[in-house]
């Protein structure tokens, strides 16, 4: 006798996704359409049919535990050529935002930037003011009688103070989500070798976005991609070169604009800035690349604000009031607090899991029935 199937649907899980903007799933019938057009889909793992049936039973569970919802880049070949213009990529970008609450650690943060349409200033906001409040009990926010420099306003011990916690907060949290996702894949199937061998085994992929090559609608939103992703990798070898700057080497603030690592930084912000412009051009211009939603539009707020209020700030030293160039500076650390904060749940995490999915798959062993 066959064995019963039990089946959980989610109440509300339907609703939620059409009220974030996938409502168009409820048109697919099953047609398969999108798995066959798609050229990043597998024939054991194959996508995304598979997933738009379970987005409209409702059945999480199973959204959790499969991976080939990150194995998808949304290209949107399926959206284009869909009969029933259910829009594939879109839906499944939806489905992924939702199922990194899901698994969030705390899930209530999770929830809180899913929902950036209406927490934005929230998650922007209190940043900032605690900045604000801070550097007011800390210095009284005093101006120095000379050239401003920002560390005699806002020390150096300050920055610590917040931004390492927070650091290991956001570390802590995205780890405990990416340890959910991994053994929830692992149920589904063996793994051989170790996870090392996987991520190194899609490295080359991840670095240079070699996945995005078989796009065909959305195939400009590469260059975005990439820009975006070395600017981050620019920014963060930068931060950490200056620390040792600093400590080990004695190194004083600010560096003159002809310093090396200025000068990193600075070409990191042109990156970050043109690649999620980039990015956003690409949404408003070409209709082949999906729909943006307000949990996406927030996190490039969030990559475009860091980088203009940093060399805004850098700037501002030279040519505007100590008052002001100050305001920008705070406005500045308040914009990459929300960005450190927010980055196990926004599409940072997205980076995250994408990179875990494509491991998995490269070390998957599927469970064949007898």
């Amino acid at each position: 006798m066959a064995s019963a199937t039990t089946i959980k649907p989610a109440r509300g899980f339907r609703s939620e996704l059409a009220r974030r903007g996938a409502a168009d799933a409820a048109r697919c019938f099953q047609c398969a359409t999108c798995s066959a057009v798609c050229d990043l889909t597998t024939d054991d793992a194959a996508f995304p049919r598979r997933q738009m049936l379970w987005a409209q039973w409702g059945l999480v569970d199973r959204l959790v535990a499969d991976p080939s919802i990150w194995l998808c880049h949304q290209c949107n070949d399926c959206s284009t050529r869909c009969p029933r213009d259910a829009k594939p990529g879109d839906a499944l970008q939806t489905i992924r935002a939702l199922m990194v609450e899901e698994v969030g650690a705390p899930r209530f943060l999770a929830r809180l930037v899913g929902k950036a349409s209406v927490t934005w200033p929230l998650l922007l906001g209190v940043p900032i003011l605690l900045w604000a409040v801070l550097i007011y009990a800390t210095t009284g926010f005093a101006m120095p009688q000379g050239p401003l420099i920002y560390g005699e306003v806002v020390p150096h011990h300050l920055i610590y103070l917040v931004f390492m916690p927070s650091f290991a907060f956001a570390t802590v949290a995205a780890i405990v989500g990416a340890r959910r996702y991994w053994n929830a894949w692992g149920d589904g199937g063996t793994r051989s070798g170790s996870l090392l061998q996987g991520l190194t085994g899609v490295i080359s992929d991840i670095l240079l976005h070699k996945r995005f090559e078989k796009c065909g609608a959305a195939l400009p939103r590469r260059f975005g991609h990439i820009a975006l992703f070395w600017g981050f990798i620019g920014a963060l070898i930068t931060t950490s070169l200056v620390v040792i700057a600093m400590y080990g080497f004695g190194a004083e603030l600010p560096m003159p604009q002809t310093h090396p690592l200025k000068i990193l930084g600075n070409i990191s912000a042109v990156l970050l800035i043109v690649g999620a412009v980039s990015l956003v051009a690409n949404r408003v211009t070409n209709a082949a690349s999906g729909t943006s939603r307000a949990y996406d539009n927030f996190f490039l707020v969030l990559v475009i604000g860091v980088a203009l209020t940093g060399t805004g700030a850098e700037v501002a030293r030279y040519v505007l009031p100590a008052s002001l160039a100050v305001a920008l500076y705070v406005v500045h650390l308040g914009v990459v607090l929300s960005l450190f904060l927010t980055f196990p749940y926004s599409k940072f995490a997205h980076a995250m899991y994408r990179t875990l999915a494509m491991a998995h798959q490269r070390m998957a062993v599927q469970r064949r029935a007898p």
